[in-house]
């Protein structure tokens, strides 16, 4: 058992508001107390452990009941937490991919690539990443896209620590998409 020192409530949340929450929650926090994130967004496992990771807390882990996750974040130091809280630098507006060569990368949860996604777009979602790094092509332009650019912020920023250099972030993703959908049948 995790012993707790702030409950966030995050249920029927979906992204980004999970990090949003739980960045904000975490500052309220001193060094080494522990946060439990309760959501029911599948995606915030993966994007939890990414956010936390990249920003210097200790992601210990994630517990399921039913279809509520249960997250476990202990706070780190600040200054290392909030040099590290930078976006990822190389951008692009969604229309400016269009007709480009490369990949678009989606890391947005299966389910929702399936109801609407950019046509041709690989879907390689945000917690599969990092064991699936071997299925993209680092001479390849990869253009990574999610919900809202929360997500692919994270992700473009492990590629880059993976030695990708032709990455960019999709701003401001699937919500500002007005081009082509492809729906899995």
């Amino acid at each position: 058992m995790i012993k707790v020192d702030f409950q966030l409530d995050a249920k029927g949340l979906a992204c980004p508001m999970p990090i949003v929450k739980t960045k904000k929650a975490i500052q309220g926090l001193e060094n080494g107390q522990v946060l439990e994130v309760i959501a029911t967004d599948k995606g915030s496992k993966a994007d939890l452990a990414a956010w936390a990771k990249t920003v210097g807390h200790q992601y210990i882990g994630t517990t399921e009941e039913g279809d509520v996750l249960y997250h476990y974040i202990r706070k780190c130091n600040p200054e290392v937490a909030d040099k590290a809280e930078k976006t990822f630098e190389q951008t692009i507006q969604n229309e400016e991919i269009a007709g480009r060569g490369g990949v678009i990368l989606d890391v947005r949860e299966a389910a929702e690539y399936a109801f609407g996604h950019i046509p041709g777009a690989k879907s390689i979602p945000m917690g599969e990443l990092s064991n699936r790094l071997n299925e993209l092509n680092k001479d390849e332009e990869i253009y990574v896209i999610c919900r809202t650019g929360t997500r692919s912020d994270l992700a473009a920023r492990q590629l880059a620590e993976a030695g990708f250099t032709k990455v960019y972030n999709v701003l401001p993703g699937m919500t500002g998409w007005n081009g082509e959908l492809k729906k899995e049948e």
